[in-house]
């Protein structure tokens, strides 16, 4: 069986060290912007001045270390999360390419966009949880760290809870795939040069381009997500959420009319501040021709003894 090949200079545990220790300290850099941006789509009081007013009332209140709330389940969710994402990518992108070892822009937007629908919904109570412990006092915790909140969460409101939003979740990854494949068909055109021979740093430009448009297209989906996470009766304030409602399409509905269209939109500006490029999920040829083999060897009918 073919397999992919790998640097030999370092070991499959130090990459994987290496990629959560990355991930964790740029999760940790960027904590404060998104706090502000759930807090903004949850609609909680200290967003009434705005973000810059959130920052202040929260530092004022609860203290600076506030601005942190919910960074230690969003670190500890970052290995499993992106663990499966590259096992499901990587099957989805052997399935989608062709007998040539080629795949589009699209197939490739597509099996990461699939990938990571499957990653986002076997770690989604991690998620829940994240967020619940964003819009609660940290002075008067209704959750005394990750394992107890699951456990409160679960006994309380039941397992469904702990995947409250995840259906705008999923339907979110349908504008953000579409947004990301009208940047990258209309990249040649930008920059008036065929894509092979973009530069690393046209490349870089590309992967931000890309995901700002497509955060900003799937963004309202986002916004109703966490409104349905944070959304509890047994929270102060059924968790500071700005409107009450009974379901996704409720959630839109009440948050249309009671804050306007803009208010699905709360919260993209720290978002996009935050943001950085997607993983490129483009292969090498070599790394296509041996997922080609791969790919051969598992679907291909093995020949019989007799039949050689």
């Amino acid at each position: 069986m073919a397999t992919l090949r790998r640097d030999g200079r370092v070991t499959a545990l130090q990459r994987l060290g290496c990629a959560g220790l990355a991930g964790a300290l740029s999760l940790s850099l960027t904590a404060p912007l998104e706090l502000l941006t759930v807090l903004a789509q949850v609609g909680t009081w200290h967003c009434r001045r705005g973000l810059r007013g959130a920052g202040r009332s929260l530092c004022r209140t609860e203290g600076v270390r506030a601005l942190w709330k919910g960074n230690l389940t969003a670190c500890l969710r970052l290995c499993p999360y992106s663990a499966l994402q590259l096992a499901a990518s990587r099957r989805l992108v052997t399935l989608f390419m062709d007998e040539l070892g080629h795949i589009s822009h699209w197939r490739a937007i597509m099996a990461g966009s699939l990938a990571g629908m499957v990653a986002t919904i076997v770690t989604y109570p991690t998620d829940v949880i994240k967020t619940r412990l964003i819009v609660q006092n940290r002075l008067e915790p209704s959750y005394q760290g990750i394992f107890h909140a699951f456990y409160k969460i679960y006994h309380q409101e039941g397992l469904r809870a702990l995947y409250r939003g995840v259906s705008p979740a999923i339907l979110g990854a349908v504008p953000f795939s579409a947004g990301s494949f009208f940047v990258y068909i209309s990249l040649d055109t930008i920059w008036q040069q065929p894509i092979v021979l973009f530069t690393p740093l046209q490349n870089f430009a590309n992967g931000c381009v890309a995901a700002a448009v497509a955060q900003t297209l799937s963004f309202p989906f986002e916004t109703v997500k966490r409104k349905m996470q944070a959304q509890s009766p047994w929270l102060p304030h059924y968790g500071g959420v700005d409107v009450h409602f009974t379901g996704m399409t409720d959630c839109f509905r009440q948050t249309v009319k009671n804050k306007g269209v803009l208010g699905l939109w709360s919260g993209l500006t720290p978002s996009l501040l935050k943001l950085t490029p997607g993983v490129d999920q483009s292969l090498h040829p070599q790394e296509l021709r041996e997922l080609k083999l791969l790919r051969r060897e598992n679907f291909e009918p093995r020949k019989s003894a007799l039949e050689n």
